[in-house]
């Protein structure tokens, strides 16, 4: 097997030191603050779908500070007296929610699904804010100087709104929320979780914006080789924009994690290096968490894998043993 990283031993063990900020704590909660107290400004256009089992909406809800958010919002047609369990989806980098069949597996066993389109990529969610200082293609370095400003300040911030919208609805209960998504939906997965507080449980996969030093130093592809372009052009910065990354690095976030985790690693991963998988997953609180290490997958996650998160899902959120 070929050898990407750090052997699997030293993995397992793997707790570089952190690199919060004296700030980082009234940073969130300043952020946060804001976040909860903006008006979600919810609404839902129901969508014609051939599957009769379902109901589903095209939801819009006001973005962070500005834009729009938008998500397929589904749910099954027949609604327990109790509510149903739910699942937020965030997707990966430069991508969209995707199609309602992507979730149907999903709704067809009885939860309810948002699927959130994150804002500026290649959905249909806007994004009202404007970055100083310039940027190299892609989001990555958008407003990298100021974390006040950084662009995933506002992305980590519409996660954890669309936990809002998603505790908001009449037909959910707030009490069984999950959240789901691979690569960057893995990290604002996590970033959500830590953020949030609504969680029940967190299913990451193969999870982006994870010790972004150590993701620079070793990433062969992907999107954190941009990191390396701005600091092509503008090497005087990279020290601050290592600062302003600290505040949304799901390592110094992990701490905040109480809610049962189930994650997965591939450890021929080029793009999401497994050391700053396993950093991240080494420092969160959670009394129940599981790592699915597989040796020979990459940026990727194992059909297998799913089996896992169902039953994880249909334990935890549905009481099904």
């Amino acid at each position: 097997m070929l050898i990407v990283d750090l052997p699997l031993e030293q993995l397992r063990v793997y707790r570089p030191p952190l690199t919060k900020q004296p700030d980082f704590d009234s940073f969130w909660q300043r952020t946060l603050s804001e976040a909860l107290s903006q008006p979600l400004e919810l609404s839902l256009e129901p969508v014609e779908y051939p599957v009769p089992e379902v109901r589903l909406f095209r939801a819009r809800f006001a973005g962070f500070g500005g834009g729009q958010c938008v998500a397929w919002y589904m749910h099954p047609k027949s609604v327990p007296a109790g509510g149903l369990p739910a699942l937020v989806f965030y997707h990966g980098y430069s991508g969209n929610k995707g199609q309602p069949h992507d979730y149907l597996r999903w709704a067809l066993q009885g939860y309810a699904v948002l699927a959130v389109d994150v804002r500026g990529q290649s959905g249909e969610s806007s994004d009202g804010a404007q970055y100083e200082g310039g940027h190299v293609t892609g989001w990555m370095t958008q407003g990298i100087m100021d974390p006040w400003q950084y662009y995933y300040r506002a992305v980590y911030a519409d996660a954890v709104r669309a936990a809002e919208v998603m505790a908001s609805l009449p037909e959910v209960d707030s009490r069984r929320l999950g959240a789901a998504g691979v690569s960057q939906g893995g990290g604002l997965t996590l970033a959500a979780a830590a953020l949030s507080g609504r969680f029940a449980l967190a299913l990451p996969d193969v999870p982006y914006l994870c010790h972004f030093r150590r993701s620079l130093e070793i990433a062969q592809q992907g999107p954190y080789l941009e990191l390396a372009t701005y600091f092509k052009i503008y090497p005087e910065r990279e020290e601050a924009a290592f600062r302003t990354l600290s505040y949304f690095d799901n390592m110094n976030l992990a701490e905040r994690i109480t809610c049962p985790v189930l994650m997965s690693v591939g450890l021929q991963d080029l793009i999401c290096p497994p050391s700053t998988i396993f950093a991240t997953y080494n420092y969160i609180a959670s009394a129940k968490k599981e790592l699915a290490v597989y040796p020979y997958h990459g940026h990727e996650v194992p059909p297998v894998h799913v089996t896992e998160q169902i039953r994880w899902a249909n334990t935890i959120l549905r009481g099904v043993l």
